[in-house]
């Protein structure tokens, strides 16, 4: 039977504890919170989570009401926030990244590219996927990684619960190198990278009725760089059905890249990378491209990126675009929310442009979720949004903070992964043991 718990006298009310991860979700009520609602706004004190079948049904101050449930949680003052939203990623694709029978990251060796769909690949077991839900990433966008040509296939929107069924979207969106290491894999030039995509559009284009076909391959060096699968993989990219998300650092190829849009009006392209983004601010807000950034890119790490700089994510915002982090950006994607509260120290500092905690948050919340198609459903806590709610021991942009309770969809989540069992192994340091490698 359900309580009626009224959030005016819950402190004469007594908590239940949270039990383990249920089979299905709850009704739930996580009361005296530091609610962040993810759209960048200020935290809210006091604050009130209600999930009930799976959603958010409120988030705010506790104003006295009273909510029927199953399921009431005193956070104690803690801070609770809408999941991570992680992209771009390889999540699920790798556990051992030297082991190729356990990367499937790359195709390098396959005859395909534009076609190559991540969704049947992804491992919901992948301890990858057991570690950032740990650290509070609920949901992710993961594809595979451009390699034999510019196009790296259709990735995936995926869910980091222990159901065994991570797919939320397959071939939600294509990925394209059009930077330094396109025209690597092109050819050896720029020229070429825009040729080969321009050549890939044109014929999706043309399978799509509007011309005749032209080729069944298009080959470089006796390498395919694009077969008939991957023509057709591409309508719905040229449809603008499909987000197209573009990898490109240099401001000079940006330009390049948002001119596309005359020739091909309807693609809905995303940035990412964009580390030279802040010196053609204007142009891309203009264009209404919102750009997945690296979150501080201090030093070059290519002679597209000689012109990085820590304020490239503020200067952008500040310009008017649409800007989250982009996870690929770091070499961990559980660092996102290290790397946000990085911006608002940033943001502190004379001479730099950061951005606010509200901002930053929703950087690696609600912005990413609804560049990637989710937005209102994922990396917010309001009424009809999915119940992806955590609740961390600290302020989560702070890097000593953790999550100490993970929903997703709702139900609660185990946080044990593999690095977990190993802390607890070797926390017992009695020398009087057998070495651990025997300690079965």
């Amino acid at each position: 039977m359900k309580r009626l718990l009224n959030i005016a006298i819950l402190g004469a009310a007594s908590a239940i504890a949270l039990s383990a991860a249920p089979a299905a979700a709850q009704d739930v009520v996580i009361a005296n919170a530091t609610v962040v609602t993810g759209d960048g706004s200020d935290p809210i004190e006091n604050g009130v989570v209600m999930i009930e079948n799976g959603r958010v049904t409120y988030a705010g101050t506790a104003n006295g009401q009273a909510f029927a449930t199953d399921l009431v949680v005193d956070a104690d003052g803690a801070w609770v926030t809408p999941g991570l939203f992680a992209t771009v990623t390889t999540l699920g694709l790798v556990d051992v990244g030297a082991v190729s029978e356990s990367n499937d990251s790359r195709a390098g060796g396959a005859p395909f590219s534009a076609s190559l769909d991540v969704a049947p690949a992804v491992n919901p077991n992948s301890q990858n996927i057991l570690i950032h839900r740990a650290a509070g990433i609920t949901r992710a966008a993961t594809t595979t990684l451009p390699s034999a040509s510019i196009f790296a296939g259709q990735g995936a929107i995926i869910d980091l619960d222990a159901d065994g069924n991570p797919i939320v979207q397959a071939r939600a969106f294509q990925m394209v190198d059009l930077g330094e290491g396109g025209a690597r894999r092109a050819g050896g030039s720029r020229a070429a990278t825009y040729t080969l995509f321009r050549a890939s559009l044109r014929e999706a284009q043309a399978l799509s009725g509007s011309g005749t076909p032209q080729t069944t391959e298009i080959t470089a060096d006796g390498e395919v760089l694009l077969n008939r699968f991957d023509a057709e993989a591409l309508k719905p990219v040229v449809a603008g059905t499909q987000k197209l998300y573009v990898a490109v650092e240099r401001a000079s190829d940006i330009r390049s890249v948002l001119a596309l849009k005359t020739e091909f009006p309807r693609l809905d392209m995303v940035l990412v990378g964009a580390s030279e983004g802040w010196m053609v601010a204007d142009a891309i807000a203009a264009a209404g491209v919102p750009v997945l950034a690296d979150p501080l890119d201090a030093l070059p790490s290519g002679f597209d990126q000689l012109a990085s700089t820590q304020s490239n994510v503020g200067r952008m915002k500040r310009a008017g675009v649409k800007v989250g982090l982009n996870a690929a950006g770091m070499e961990n994607p559980r660092r996102l929310a290290q790397q946000a509260g990085n911006l608002v120290g940033l943001a502190k500092m004379p001479g730099a442009s950061g951005l606010t905690w509200g901002e930053a948050f929703a950087s690696i919340s609600s912005i990413p979720a609804e560049i990637s198609g989710m937005g209102g459903k994922a990396g917010v806590l309001k009424s009809g949004a999915l119940g992806d709610v955590v609740i961390w021991d600290g302020d989560p942009l702070e890097v000593t903070s953790v999550p100490t309770t993970v929903f997703i969809g709702g139900v609660e989540q185990p946080l044990g992964n593999h690095q977990s069992r190993l802390k607890e192994r070797y926390r017992d340091l009695d020398e009087s043991d057998l070495p651990k490698a025997y300690d079965w």
